[in-house]
């Protein structure tokens, strides 16, 4: 039997700075992140109820909101590539599903991001 594990991380409201507008377009009022990150199963599959155990993802949210902080961005495109790369030092994570998108597009509605997959050969290779 095969197993697979995920940490997913939904609609995170991230403060950041992305983007060049002129006087009448739409300035979007925030971005969110969704990142779903391939983990062993064994942390996932615990034995004991202990921190040791599991893949703490606590400072990964705490580089995710650095980065995004970090100053002006002019794409969306570059947070996500920083982002990944930030999943890549975590050698726990064999896998990344990223998606960043910003709000509202039009007016007050729509939304539009960009998703990357990262495979485990992929992932490799950045590191």
């Amino acid at each position: 039997m095969t197993h697979h594990a995920f940490v997913d991380l939904e609609d995170l409201k991230i403060s950041t700075q992305i983007g060049s507008y002129g006087p009448n377009d739409v300035i979007p009022d925030h971005h969110l992140l969704n990142l779903r990150l391939k983990i062993s199963p064994e942390l996932v599959l615990i034995h004991e109820d202990q921190m040791s155990r599991v893949f703490d993802y606590d400072p990964l949210i705490a580089e995710i909101n650095r980065l995004a902080a970090d100053g002006h961005y002019e794409t969306q495109e570059r947070l996500l590539t920083r982002i990944v790369y930030a999943c890549a030092a975590y050698s726990q994570i064999e896998a990344i599903d990223i998606k960043l998108r910003k709000f509202p597009v039009q007016n007050t509605s729509g939304h539009l991001g960009i998703s990357l997959s990262i495979g485990q050969e992929d992932l490799a290779r950045l590191r």
